[in-house]
């Protein structure tokens, strides 16, 4: 790119083009030569996360998340993006972090950078270059190393942070200091670059869980921008073509031979198998997989917010939870022509907890509210008499026949609405109660006969099911293994557990035959 001509480019085109004029790389078979980008780091990562523009003409993705495995130059790239923000983004005392688990992981990305301005002579030119930091005192911006230690760090004020290796991180405190360090920054960047990981309650693995959900249309998240090459557990882990999915650099930064080389060990030795896996594949190799596909999920959703008629017969399933989380409640009625489950829920939350956990989690709690797909109660925990109240009324609009609970933290609510006239029957969460409409619910899925239509709220808590099994190939939804709230599934569990009942009952040769006397043959 002619640098005489920058400014008359696409921010994103300026962006790509200060790597490839202004960045060299500094290792391997390319030492000394231009950074030219591959096509995945330019057109998926540099082009969108710096040309894609609010109306304000500020950047629009404030974190970025690239998750992908060892080899494909996550730390080079890494290194670019931190030059990037500090030397031609337009922030007077723009400051730069790298961050990562202990300091010299930090540092291995900051080498780079400071290799790459040493060999260049514009920007050797303007910054002064220290064992930990790179100023530009020109702009009065600054690059610099951090150590793990999370409670120093209150007093930065970030404009972009480098975070590598994100599933190293021993918990989620610096994690959460340094996003909370960029909020007086016009257009601040959290650049998180990692490989898979093996613990499910780390902070890299939330970051992950919820990229993924961005990624998928689960979560409305216009800031964040996900980039994942990933395998998934369907994929045969031993093709070349799953290596070249989970991999975008095959064949160029990561050579065929030294991949060749580690499957090779990874067959021989069963112990480096999940290594491989994790490092070569980007699986991670000790979660629990997502229980329901999204997709087979969202083929079943039928006609969306249709209710059944006036005084249909259903079963519910009734999941409270605690009284700082959601409460669900899903009623089931069954189409007695297809057969198909028209399941259908109701969703209460404390008020207080739904704004906090908004802003937190990102979690649309309160957009869900507005919508009618949850109700808010008043005050700081879920207010019980609002929803024996709704309970009452659906009972006078349905035929509610049963109502399947969780025996915990039930009881008063439970006692009240017998007092009603419900029929409330007790379900335990162990494996006995809870495998068979477990499975009964995944033929539900698979066969399309369960129109839950479009609920986000379920949709989004189906999104966040892992299952336990046991030795037995049993099965049952796990709050535990679980990333998020799973309550309007488990609501659904519930009340299967008690229309599968009525559906066998229909179902019994005794009832569709008769009973046959001894040596009476039956009826064709």
């Amino acid at each position: 790119m002619p640098r005489r001509s920058r400014e008359k480019l696409p921010a994103g085109d300026l962006a790509v083009g200060f790597f490839e004029s202004y960045l060299k790389q500094i290792k391997g078979e390319w030492a000394g030569k231009p950074f030219i980008l591959a096509p995945w780091q330019r057109d998926q990562i540099i082009r969108p996360m710096f040309g894609k523009l609010r109306p304000d003409g500020l950047r629009q993705f404030r974190t970025v998340f690239v998750e992908v495995p060892v080899g494909n130059g996550k730390s080079t790239l890494a290194a670019g993006v931190a030059l990037k923000l500090m030397f031609y983004d337009g922030e007077p005392g723009a400051e730069v972090y790298s961050a990562a688990a202990d300091k010299d992981q930090a540092r291995i990305v900051f080498e780079v950078a400071k290799q790459m301005v040493e060999s260049e002579p514009e920007l050797r030119g303007r910054a002064e270059i220290f064992k930990d930091a790179i100023a530009v005192p020109g702009s009065g911006s600054v690059y610099r190393v951090l150590s793990a230690d999370a409670f120093t760090k209150h007093g930065y004020d970030a404009h972009g942070v480098i975070f590598d290796e994100l599933h190293a991180q021993p918990n989620r405190e610096l994690w959460d200091v340094l996003n909370s360090r960029t909020r007086s920054r016009r257009q601040p960047l959290i650049f998180a670059i990692s490989t898979a990981g093996f613990d499910r309650h780390s902070i890299c693995y939330e970051v992950y869980d919820y990229a993924v959900k961005v990624r998928d249309g689960i979560i409305k998240d216009p800031t964040f921008l996900p980039i994942i090459f990933e395998a998934t557990k369907a994929d045969d882990w031993k093709s070349r073509k799953t290596w070249r999915k989970a991999n975008p650099n095959l064949g160029v930064s990561v050579k065929l031979d030294h991949y060749e080389e580690r499957f090779r060990r990874a067959c021989e030795i069963p112990g480096y198998e999940n290594t491989f896996k994790r490092l070569y594949l980007d699986l991670w190799t000790e979660q629990a997989s997502r229980w329901i596909p999204m997709e087979a999920w969202d083929a079943a959703a039928g006609e969306p917010g249709e209710m059944p008629a006036p005084g249909a017969e259903c079963f519910g399933g009734l999941d409270l939870a605690s009284t700082t989380d959601i409460a669900s409640l899903c009623l089931d009625f069954v189409d007695a022509d297809t057969g198909d489950h028209r399941s259908r829920w109701w969703h209460w939350i404390a008020s207080a907890n739904a704004h906090k956990r908004e802003i937190r989690d990102r979690v649309p709690y309160v957009t869900w509210a507005r919508d009618g797909f949850i109700k808010l109660t008043e005050g700081d925990v879920i207010d019980y008499d609002v929803i024996r109240a709704d309970i009452v009324e659906l009972g006078k609009q349905f035929k509610v026949k049963e109502i399947a609970y969780d025996r915990w933290n039930a009881q008063q609510l439970v006692t009240q609405l017998e007092g009603d006239g419900f029929t409330m029957v007790p379900v335990g969460m162990g494996f006995a109660s809870m495998t068979a409409p477990s499975k009964f619910l995944e033929n539900l899925v698979t066969a399309k006969q369960l129109r839950h239509g479009g609920n986000p709220v379920a949709r989004w808590c189906a999104s966040n099911v892992a299952v336990e099994q046991d030795a037995a190939g049993n099965l049952k939804p796990s709050k535990k293994r679980s990333t998020e709230k799973i309550d309007a599934i488990v609501a659904l569990v519930l009340a299967l557990s008690r229309a599968m009942l009525q559906r066998e009952k229909a179902k019994s040769v005794y009832e569709t035959r008769g009973i046959l006397t001894l040596g009476e043959a039956p009826k064709p």
